[in-house]
C-alpha cells in the first residue's frame, strides 16, 4: 500500500492533513528550497500534537559537504522525537562523507536519504545509502520553478528507482510539486512493480497550487481520495465529507446502467526498436500508436481525477513498452499495448492500431479489439493495408 506524506509548516497545517488522512505528517519550510529545515520549536509542538496517531518526519535541509555541521543538524532534529529524519544529497558535494557522518545515527534512527531528479548521481550511490544503514530513500526535485518530478523523468525510471530501492532494503517515496493528474501515473492499477511506499505532497494540498502558502483542506482532501487504502478521516469535515471517503482511484462499483467512456489516443509517435528483418535490428523505427478504451462509468458527472481514467496512464504504458527491448512483430506489441490496458478493472474493452511509419509509402501494421471478458478472444488480428495497396504486417 503506498502512502500519502503531507509536508506542513505547523500545527495548524499538521491538525488539517491529520483530519483529512494523511498517513506520515511531515515538517519543512517551503520558503527554505525543497528541503528546508523547520525550526525546532515548531517540529517539537507538531511532534507533542500529533502524539503517536502518525509517523512525523522532519527535513534537514541539505548536505553542504561539512560532516560535522550535518551530523550536528541531524542529531537536533532526531531529539524531537521524530520518526524519520530526512536529509538531502545534492552532487558534486562530498556524499560519501556526509554518509560516514551520518552511519552510527543511522543505527539508531530511521533516517531518509533525499535524492533530486533534476540533478544527476553516480551509480552506486543507493548502495552506499544502504550499507551506512539508513531506513529509506526519496525521490524528489530540487528547483522547483524547472517542472515537476515527470518532467525531469519518464514513469518507468522511476519505477526502476523504486524497485532499486527494494533491492536495496530501503523504504521509498516519490515527491517533486506532485499534482493530482501525477498520482494516477505513479500508481497505475495494471503496474504490480515499482510502486513507492509514500507519495509527498506539499504545492498540491495548498489553494492555487502555492506552496510557500498555507494547506488547504479541500485541496488536501482531493489528493488524499486518489491514493487507494488510506486512513480513515481523524473527524467529519464539512467541506468534502463525501471526496474524503472515496478513498480510491477505482471508487464503488460501475453502474452499468451509466454506459460506458470511450477514452483515446492518437497518433502518439515513438522511436521503437522493432522488425524481423536483419537491416531492422538495432535501427529504431518511428512507430504510430492509436488507441481506444471503452471505460465503464462510476458517475454521471465526474470532477475529479479518482473518477475518470487517465489517457496519461496509456502514453505510459507503452513509453514503458517499448523501452524493454526489441520487439520483431507489430503483432506482439499491438497484443502487449491491449493487455496492459485491460489489466485496468475499469477498461471493458480496447483496440489498438500500431503502424510502422518508415517501410514504404503510408503505415503497415494492425489493428486488434480485445475485450475484458474475452481476453483471449478468437477474434483474427485485422492487417491493415499499406498506402500502395499492399498488405502487411510484422
Amino acid at each position: 500500500m503506498t502512502l500519502m506524506l503531507a509536508s506542513v509548516q505547523n500545527r495548524q497545517e499538521a491538525e488539517i492533513v491529520l483530519q483529512a488522512g494523511a498517513d506520515i505528517i511531515d515538517l519543512k519550510d517551503p520558503a527554505r528550497g525543497a528541503l528546508g529545515s523547520a525550526d525546532i520549536r515548531q517540529i517539537t509542538d507538531v511532534v507533542g500534537f500529533v502524539s503517536g496517531r502518525r509517523p512525523v518526519s522532519a527535513a534537514c535541509g541539505e548536505f553542504s559537504g561539512d560532516p560535522a555541521a550535518l551530523r550536528a543538524r541531524v542529531e537536533e532534529v532526531a531529539a524531537t522525537g521524530v520518526d524519520f529524519v530526512k536529509i538531502g544529497f545534492l552532487p558534486p558535494h562530498r556524499i560519501a562523507a556526509g554518509v560516514e557522518a551520518l552511519a552510527d545515527i543511522a543505527g539508531r534512527k530511521r533516517l531518509i536519504a533525499v535524492l533530486f531528479a533534476d540533478h544527476r548521481y553516480e551509480e552506486s550511490v543507493m548502495t552506499s545509502f544502504a550499507k551506512a544503514g539508513f531506513y529509506g530513500i526519496m525521490l524528489d526535485t530540487n528547483d522547483k520553478s524547472k517542472g515537476r518530478l515527470l518532467d525531469h523523468m519518464p514513469p518507468d525510471e522511476i519505477s526502476d528507482f523504486v524497485d532499486e530501492g527494494r533491492r536495496h532494503g530501503l523504504m521509498t517515496g516519490l515527491a517533486g510539486s506532485l499534482e493530482a493528474p501525477d498520482i494516477p501515473r505513479l500508481l497505475p492499477s495494471m503496474q504490480h512493480k515499482g510502486k513507492p511506499d509514500f507519495l509527498g505532497f506539499r504545492g498540491a494540498l495548498c489553494k492555487d497550487l502555492a506552496r510557500n502558502g498555507d494547506i488547504d483542506a479541500e485541496a488536501t482532501g482531493k489528493i488524499r481520495a486518489l491514493i487507494p487504502g488510506g486512513r480513515p478521516v481523524e473527524k467529519p469535515a464539512s467541506a468534502s465529507l463525501e471526496l474524503l471517503a472515496a478513498r480510491g482511484y477505482f471508487p464503488g462499483t460501475a453502474d452499468d446502467s451509466l454506459g460506458t467512456d470511450q477514452i483515446f489516443v492518437r497518433d502518439f509517435v515513438l522511436p521503437v526498436d522493432i522488425g524481423a528483418y536483419r537491416f531492422e535490428h538495432g535501427k529504431p523505427q518511428k512507430v504510430r500508436f492509436d488507441v481506444t478504451a471503452d471505460v465503464l462509468r462510476v458517475t454521471r458527472d465526474p470532477k475529479d481525477m479518482h473518477e475518470i481514467v487517465s489517457y496519461d496512464l496509456i502514453m505510459d504504458g507503452i513509453r514503458s513498452l517499448v523501452s524493454h527491448g526489441h520487439v520483431d512483430l507489430v503483432e506482439t506489441l499491438a497484443e502487449q499495448t491491449a493487455a496492459f490496458i485491460l489489466e485496468n478493472p475499469r477498461v471493458a474493452r480496447v483496440v489498438v492500431r500500431v503502424e510502422k511509419l518508415e517501410l514504404g509509402p503510408g503505415g503497415v501494421g494492425v489493428q486488434i479489439e480485445r475485450k475484458r471478458e474475452s481476453a483471449r478472444s478468437s477474434n483474427p488480428l485485422r492487417v491493415v493495408s499499406s498506402a500502395d495497396g499492399g498488405r502487411k504486417a510484422g
